[in-house]
């Protein structure tokens, strides 16, 4: 199914951070969202879950409009959230945290297998307390909680964020074959233009709370053009 948001705008206490946003995701896309920090990039997200109620527009998912639906109901359509910062539960296991994600989708087939044919770390530490885990680590554990659900689309929240370099090529690739293997669709906000060149198919550009650019893959190719996007 593919997403579709139509002149959104929506912010906090009043005050607007997204403004007359329009975008759309098709049925097994991987797209990005990008721009410098404070321009409505997690805002986005947040709307799109229904963590957010827009003031105004719409957001539809295949033939359902999600604008008025809760989280939980959006959750039960096949969407999946991985937070900025990535939320683990404390003083819950891995294995907990896991079961959490059983919420998303309306399905009862749950994707543990392929959680940890993934990330076997969380296999290995499924007895450990989330929050005792390194920075890479929760962040597999937190795309793996949206994961076990079995979404039919996965809103990522900068994925890289206070993760070690060599952690992040293995999730950008891990995130690749969760789209190849299982046709998943993704939506994920980043400012670390590998990720971006190495796992978008295109991506929408914001600052100010507009999206001020789409680009393609040719236009992802040439870094420098992403840069413009990101220089403070």
């Amino acid at each position: 199914m593919s997403l579709e948001m139509t002149t959104v705008t929506a912010g906090y206490e009043g005050t607007p951070i997204l403004r007359d946003v329009s975008c759309h995701v098709a049925q097994g896309e991987i797209v990005g969202v990008m721009g410098k920090n404070g321009v409505g990039k997690t805002t986005l997200l947040k709307t799109i879950m229904g963590l957010l109620e827009p003031d105004s527009g719409s957001v539809r998912y295949g033939d359902a409009d999600l604008t008025d639906r809760s989280a939980d109901e959006r959750a039960g359509f096949g969407i999946g959230y991985v937070p900025q910062g990535r939320d683990v539960f404390p003083g819950l296991t891995v294995e907990e945290n896991l079961l959490i994600g059983e919420n998303v989708g309306s399905g009862d087939e749950t994707l543990y297998d392929r959680v940890y044919e993934y990330f076997p770390i969380l296999e290995e530490r499924a007895g450990q307390d989330a929050e005792t885990m390194s920075g890479g680590q929760q962040q597999m554990l937190a795309i793996g909680r949206a994961l076990v659900g079995d979404p039919d689309l996965l809103l990522v929240d900068e994925p890289s964020e206070g993760v070690q370099p060599s952690i992040v090529q293995s999730i950008t690739e891990d995130l690749a074959r969760i789209n190849d293997d299982l046709g998943t669709t993704i939506l994920f906000v980043e400012q670390n233009l590998s990720v971006i060149q190495n796992l978008a198919d295109r991506c929408y550009a914001m600052d100010k709370g507009r999206i001020v650019n789409e680009l393609d893959d040719t236009d992802i190719e040439n870094r420098e053009k992403l840069a413009e996007h990101l220089v403070v």
